[in-house]
């Protein structure tokens, strides 16, 4: 019997400032498996996780969510997705765990024990009340990356994710995010890395190619 994708696109297209990005994309995505969304700049990559994200309306095509209308799925979207755009997405005069209190709060809210224990995961032991203005680049990066460590919706999909990171946290990082597809969960991303560690479901989706 075969399984009902988790997320499909159909027939996609997406223009932006009058400028055809890509048109009748195609994409299915189940558990398990991570999409690595990757091309030259401008091709529209973003744009496509933005779509995904039901942060934006294609200008054709549809996406479905469990196999309905993604306009019909809102609340099963936001309770099965975690979205990391490429910018941190934090606020500087916030704390790391104010911060993580915060984002947590709008789906999932999380005990201070837990935020601690996504912090030091993501090797932010003794940063906890530090305002992230005083952060370097990469710590703030890993404030934002700490909600991997503390949200479990089935559908992660993270803009640029190692942006910023030293060799250690990117090698965590992408042991984590297969760890998540081998347990079913599902990755797409955007990345100029080249991944050293991919799930068994690991897939490419190269846009703007000629």
């Amino acid at each position: 019997m075969l399984t009902r994708p988790f997320i499909q696109a159909v027939a996609l297209a997406c223009e932006r400032d009058w400028r055809l990005l890509f048109s009748q994309l195609e994409l299915i995505l189940q558990g398990g498996q991570m999409l690595q969304v990757s091309g030259p700049n401008g091709s529209g990559k973003t744009s496509l996780l933005r779509l995904l994200a039901g942060l934006m309306q294609p200008s054709a095509g549809e996406i479905l969510l469990d196999g309905q209308s993604l306009a019909k799925q809102r609340a099963q979207l936001a309770a099965s997705l975690l979205w990391i755009g490429h910018a941190a997405g934090i606020k500087g005069l916030l704390t790391a765990e104010e911060n993580l209190a915060w984002l947590c709060a709008l789906q999932h809210p999380a005990e201070r024990s837990a935020i601690w224990a996504a912090l030091a995961a993501v090797g932010l032991q003794g940063f906890e009340d530090v305002p992230c203005h005083t952060l370097s680049a990469g710590q703030q990066r890993r404030v934002a990356l700490a909600r991997l460590y503390l949200q479990a919706p089935p559908l992660w999909i993270l803009d640029e994710p190692f942006t910023a990171l030293d060799k250690h946290a990117v090698a965590q990082l992408e042991q984590h995010l297969a760890a998540h597809c081998e347990q079913g969960g599902m990755v797409i991303l955007t990345t100029h890395h080249n991944l050293s560690v991919k799930p068994a479901g690991y897939s490419e989706l190269l846009l703007g190619a000629a």
